[in-house]
């Protein structure tokens, strides 16, 4: 980890304009936090770098990545006295973010955006806690966070930026053009700058060594000493939006039907790269848009270029995937990804039941997957997989299918050269999905569905392995399908100790 101030990228001789504040999934100085990393929030350094290079003296406080309290967070907000402080609000996080806004000075402006305002903006706007609440901010923020920054006045002329009347207590909104209202709220993302790294305290990170960058090693022999020591990594965004409609997801289509889906130009990726590898020396890559590997017209692109580039042969890098798109491609197209630097892909896999994969919409089946993992792995490329626990509807058959279809997962990786990393989830509900009115018309309440709570599954002895996943183990205490939630868990927590053990395992035998 880089040791960055806690209000990172602030030019400390002029009045800060903005402070964005990432909150906690929980509070920090109630159970402090056990793993030492966390996803860095992109989303937020885009808006805040783009600010930057309008001129305006902005910061980032990530009080998840350093592990704050709600008061502790307030209080370095308040002592900073930023004309606004910025929200991402997320549904686990929601909470969180409120009471920082209630503990705010009255002096300072808020302005919030993200996936829980997008999807429930007049609760948003309704709380008693957002009182400083002066904009809030609907899809992608660079050009209108900019506009509110220079003259909060404009949100008059600015789409999907919307405020209370302090009259009326009714909701106001900007009233744009056509023509200004798909600039600003598709702005052509080629033309965006790179993200300062200055705002992400996390980011770029040393990594320990894979078994794949060991394997890599062999072949490529400026990976020896990254697979002795480690690579430097940063977390990347080639892309944004996401064709599919998953039920559970808050990036399906028809929860975004504001979000044109953009691809960077492969030009425009590889002098990113290029750049964090001058600056910093980074030397891997992870991908962590909703899906990189797209059509395959987008995946010939971007290989022709990586290969013309010889990006393989100076970095790694990880992506998302989706297994219907892999499922297509052949073993040539595998063996370019592979000579171009692939060294992991993330698949949403999410179930071993055909069943519960067909109420998601996920356009798999059980088979697929394991045909697609059987190819990648014999090409040496890795698969993450992503698992959901509990879905709405599943039976213990189902969840059985899936704790079998892991483990044939695990079979299937041992007789090749790529591995396979199962990360299993217990099932949350967002709203905005397409899956939460499906929830609410079966009898549950928002207020329910909304009640996050984080679970301490590091506790009376739970193995290590809970212990790196801290961050992600929250949980709304609903059961969905006829699998309670204890079995629900201690499943979790059985099948995370055997990935943790496999890896585990990986590392004596490459050492």
């Amino acid at each position: 980890m880089r040791q960055l101030p806690l209000i990172a990228g602030a030019d400390d001789t002029r009045t800060l304009d903005a402070l964005f504040i990432n909150a906690p999934l929980r509070d920090y100085t109630l159970r402090p936090r056990t793993n030492d990393y966390t996803l860095p929030v992109l989303g937020m350094a885009y808006i805040a770098t783009y600010a930057q290079q309008a001129g305006f003296n902005v910061s980032v406080l990530d009080a998840e990545a350093h592990g704050l309290g709600v008061d502790e967070a307030a209080r370095i907000v308040n002592e900073a006295a930023p004309r606004w402080a910025a929200m991402n609000l997320l549904a686990p996080t929601y909470e969180m973010s409120a009471k920082i806004a209630s503990l705010l000075d009255p002096s300072i402006a808020l302005m919030v955006g993200g996936h829980h305002a997008k999807a429930m903006p007049d609760r948003v706007l309704a709380d008693p806690r957002m009182n400083n609440l002066r904009a809030l901010v609907l899809g992608e923020g660079e050009l209108r966070v900019t506009a509110l920054l220079q003259d909060e006045q404009q949100r008059r002329e600015l789409p999907d930026v919307l405020w209370r009347d302090p009259l009326l207590g009714t909701r106001a909104a900007g009233i744009a053009g056509p023509k200004t209202r798909a600039a600003m709220l598709g702005p052509n993302i080629d033309a965006l700058p790179y993200v300062n790294r200055a705002f992400l305290p996390q980011n770029p990170y040393q990594a320990a060594p894979t078994a794949a960058d060991r394997r890599l090693a062999s072949r490529r022999a400026w990976l020896a000493a990254a697979a002795r020591a480690g690579h430097l990594e940063a977390n990347i965004v080639g892309s944004r939006g996401c064709p599919y409609n998953c039920t559970f997801c808050g990036a399906a289509v028809s929860a975004n039907p504001d979000v044109t889906i953009r691809v960077r130009s492969p030009e425009n990726i590889i002098k990113e790269l290029d750049q964090l590898h001058d600056e910093y020396g980074v030397t891997a890559f992870r991908f962590v848009d909703d899906l990189f590997l797209g059509p395959g017209r987008v995946i010939d692109e971007q290989m022709e270029a990586f290969s013309r580039h010889q990006v393989g042969e100076r970095y790694v890098w990880d992506a998302t995937g989706r297994i219907n798109v892999l499922n297509r491609l052949s073993d040539r197209d595998l063996d370019r990804l592979v000579a171009n630097g692939l060294r992991e892909v993330a698949l949403g896999i999410e179930s071993g039941s055909d069943r519960i994969l067909a109420a998601m919409d996920k356009r798999i089946d059980a088979a697929m997957t394991e045909r697609v993992t059987r190819r990648l792995v014999a090409h040496g490329i890795g698969v993450k997989g992503y698992f959901i626990l509990g879905f709405p509807g599943e039976t213990q058959e189902d969840l059985d299918a899936t704790v079998q279809h892991i483990r044939n997962l695990w079979d299937i990786s041992d007789l090749h050269t790529g591995d396979v990393r199962a990360s299993v989830f217990e099932f949350r509900p967002y709203p905005g999905t397409p899956g939460w009115q499906t929830l609410i018309n079966a009898g549950h309440s928002p207020d329910d569905l909304l009640a996050y709570g984080d679970v301490d599954l590091t506790g009376d002895g739970a193995h290590e392995s809970m212990r790196q996943r801290d961050e992600f183990n929250f949980s709304v205490g609903i059961q969905f399908g006829d699998v309670n939630l204890q079995r629900i868990r201690a499943t979790l927590a059985m099948l995370t100790r055997e990935q943790h053990e496999r890896n585990q395992d990986g590392q004596e035998v490459a050492a």
